[in-house]
């Protein structure tokens, strides 16, 4: 099984809103800067986003996007769900017992053998991706247990001199 790209992005944005200054909303033109995508598919990945209730949204001159939960709530799991819907990795298309048609209890037998074995490995996928969390990433990311806070709306377009003193901003907060 595989991801769809809007799963990265999704996690992406979450990181960026979790290191937003929490009373300042994350501006949709910086999160589109910051991605290099598509408007209009930004525009629907942060709907779902919005709708699956890990992102909350404000318009206006002063508006944009923050978490709706705290980074140690919000878990990958909860971000697959949301992204990408529920986890069917087998979507059986009952050819089992088109193939075997002539021996149709067993060939019944056999089709739910394997969505049970799929469903299992559905469910123990889904378990893991539960047990990491947005704020886990960050902390490990920056290798401390507090999350640095920095104000993407005016970190302006990768000046080197402001980047710099972001980076001494985030590692003497980390240093507390």
């Amino acid at each position: 099984m595989q991801l769809k790209r809007g799963f990265e992005q999704s996690v992406c944005i979450l990181a960026l809103l979790a290191t937003q200054e929490q009373d300042i909303p994350l501006s949709s033109t910086v999160i589109h800067a910051r991605l290099k995508g598509s408007q209009t598919y930004l525009r629907k990945l942060m709907r779902k986003l919005v709708v699956g209730g890990l992102v909350t949204s404000a318009s206006g001159n002063n508006g944009g996007f923050r978490l709706a939960h705290d980074p140690a709530e919000i878990n990958l799991a909860q971000i697959v769900e949301v992204v990408e819907g529920p986890l069917v990795s087998y979507p059986s298309t009952d050819l089992f017992n088109a193939v075997f048609s002539d021996f149709k209890p067993l060939a019944k037998e056999g089709n739910s053998a394997i969505q049970r074995a799929f469903a299992t490995a559905d469910a123990l996928w889904i378990k893991q991706l539960a047990k990491v969390t947005i704020y886990q990433l960050l902390c490990e990311t920056f290798n401390t247990k507090i999350i640095p806070r920095i104000d993407w709306n005016h970190l302006g377009g990768g000046d080197p001199d402001q980047i710099e003193a972001l980076i001494k901003k985030i590692k003497n907060s980390l240093k507390l």
